[in-house]
């Protein structure tokens, strides 16, 4: 991938494949489906400055499992890969293992 860096309180993000089935077995076709709203982290910027001036570290780091809101963050294509990029106030939490 290309060395992409976000700046201030801003985090890359692959989305994570949803299911492809119901729970009751029946397939859904790709133009039925919504876009999930879970991913991973690639990439995270510093994070952003408080009043004082000073940085304050981001919450989620590369490799987090994460929720994000339906409507969250901007498509972007980097090296053919569609990825996504918001604010961490966008992220509604992290996943744990």
């Amino acid at each position: 991938m290309t060395k992409f860096r976000p700046l201030h309180d801003r985090v890359v993000v692959r989305r994570l494949e949803g299911e492809l089935k119901t729970a009751g077995g029946i397939i859904i076709p790709d133009t039925a489906k919504e876009k999930p709203m879970e991913g991973e982290v690639v990439a995270a910027g510093p994070g952003a400055r408080n009043e004082q001036g000073q940085i304050v570290a981001l919450d989620v780091k590369a490799g987090d499992r994460i929720l994000f809101g339906k409507w969250s963050g901007t498509e972007v294509k980097i090296d053919g890969e569609e990825l996504l990029i918001m604010k961490e106030s966008d992220i509604l939490g992290v996943i744990s293992a």
